[in-house]
């Protein structure tokens, strides 16, 4: 169950008919924004528009329900989800789309976790990446984790799985950006991949390519040295072969 703390009934507020400028915010926490401002709202509607922002498509009532009051009978799961959305304050009630068996957001309502998705797969399928696809605002993006300290069963699913994908996307993003010279976005892009992730090979891979193209050869032995020490560490294993190959000229030089 998430840890959510309510505060004092802050004062209704409306936004834009028809969801135009308001955004779902799921990467670093969650937010409702209308127009880049944030909106007050409650912790049980924070976990009801989490949800439905979640699904692409519209979810059924019953699956909200027993979803998010899984600890009750389904009658009274049930009870519970009419309840809370009769208690929405209107600027929460207006994003969402209320039909008689299912919920969806409104439509016009973004959602960053779909942008953010998105951009990662654009950045791991495309040979070449498009040049507005590389650089901070991709690397901040792909840098946030999904609703972190909420630790309902349905969030760390979701959460595990934007995992992954960012972490493929951070390597290629570094990748890409190392092949155009950009080498401090670069290192930046494999940075964070290794933060996220540091036991994960191919992100301290990138990392050591990053620092090699730029001609860095000590930056990458250092960063070998220091992922082959917390390897071995943590888990008693070395680098494997391949990633041994990209500094063996330099541990082992030709007379």
């Amino acid at each position: 169950m998430s840890i959510l703390v309510s505060t004092a009934t802050p004062p209704r507020q409306a936004i834009p008919r028809g969801g135009t400028g308001v955004r779902v915010s799921l990467l670093g926490g969650f937010r409702l924004l209308a127009d880049d401002r944030v909106l007050p709202v409650s912790g049980g509607t924070e976990r009801l528009l989490a949800f439905v922002a979640l699904h692409h498509q519209a979810a059924g009532r019953l699956l909200v329900a027993g979803t998010l009051w899984s600890e009750v009978s389904e009658v009274r799961a049930y009870a519970t989800l009419r309840s809370a959305l009769s208690r929405m304050d209107p600027a929460s009630r207006e994003t969402l789309k209320v039909m008689p068996l299912s919920l969806q957001l409104a439509q016009g309502v973004g959602v960053d976790l779909r942008d953010a998705q998105a951009l990662a797969r654009r950045l791991i399928t495309a040979r070449r990446p498009a040049e507005a696809d590389l650089g901070a605002g991709a690397v901040a993006s792909l840098s946030l984790e999904l609703l972190p300290l909420w630790y309902d069963d349905w969030v760390l699913r979701e959460a595990e799985d934007w995992r992954q994908l960012r972490l493929h996307a951070l390597e290629a993003l570094a990748d890409g950006l190392t092949a155009v010279g950009r080498f401090a976005e670069a290192t930046t892009a494999a940075g964070a991949a290794v933060r996220a992730d540091p036991l994960r090979e191919t992100a301290h891979s990138g990392l050591i390519r990053v620092h090699l193209a730029e001609g860095n050869q000590s930056e990458a032995l250092r960063a070998f040295a220091r992922f082959s020490h917390l390897l071995h560490t943590d888990l008693g294993l070395t680098p494997t072969p391949r990633c041994q190959a990209l500094v063996a000229n330099l541990l082992n030089p030709h007379p």
